[in-house]
């Protein structure tokens, strides 16, 4: 059996500055109807860069939504049309203030499969030079920068919960296995 969604038809519940809600009517694989709720979003970008001691670059910003300072790459959301490399090293200088050397492209990271359209690419930079960090207008966060293994005992110690830092660190963890 063919595991295909299609949709017949789709109503705009709100549209905000970043996301949409639509709400579509879809014919599940075996000829019934459902309903599904998708938040719609322009994806994003994150980055692991290497400073010049060698170690992971990491901000430390406070969320709203969980209402605390999390730990976590670079990263940043796509505007409208960017390519997400271009994408990548704007975050890297306006947050860090880094330019990259080098850029590797890891794949992508969907944060939530279930209801949201987000697609993250991720990104290392084994080499870079700090340029002067510029971030925007309402953007307050902690520069810090950590060796890969300590990056992995926050992460087990539940000290970093962003799920895209903790897809990256991964990701960089193999690549670099493969030097």
């Amino acid at each position: 059996m063919k595991l295909i969604e299609r949709k017949l038809s789709s109503e705009l519940k709100f549209e905000g500055r970043i996301v949409k809600l639509v709400h579509d009517i879809i014919e599940l694989p075996d000829g019934r109807q459902s309903m599904r709720e998708v938040v719609k979003h322009p994806g994003g970008v994150c980055i692991a860069c290497e400073n010049e001691l060698g170690e992971l670059i990491i901000v430390q910003q406070f969320r709203y939504p969980f209402m605390e300072e999390i730990l976590e790459f670079p990263a940043g959301k796509l505007e409208p049309g960017e390519d997400p490399l271009e994408a990548a090293l704007r975050e890297l200088s306006e947050e860090v203030g880094y330019q990259a050397e080098e850029i590797i492209p890891l794949g992508r990271f969907y944060p939530s499969v279930g209801y949201l359209t987000e697609i993250i690419y991720l990104y290392y930079v084994p080499k870079a030079h700090y340029v002067g960090q510029h971030l925007d207008d309402q953007e307050f966060l902690n520069v810090l920068s950590y060796p890969l293994d300590k990056l992995n005992t926050l992460i087990q110690n539940d000290i970093i919960n962003d799920g895209k830092t903790i897809a990256l660190v991964h990701k960089v963890e193999k690549y670099k296995e493969t030097l």
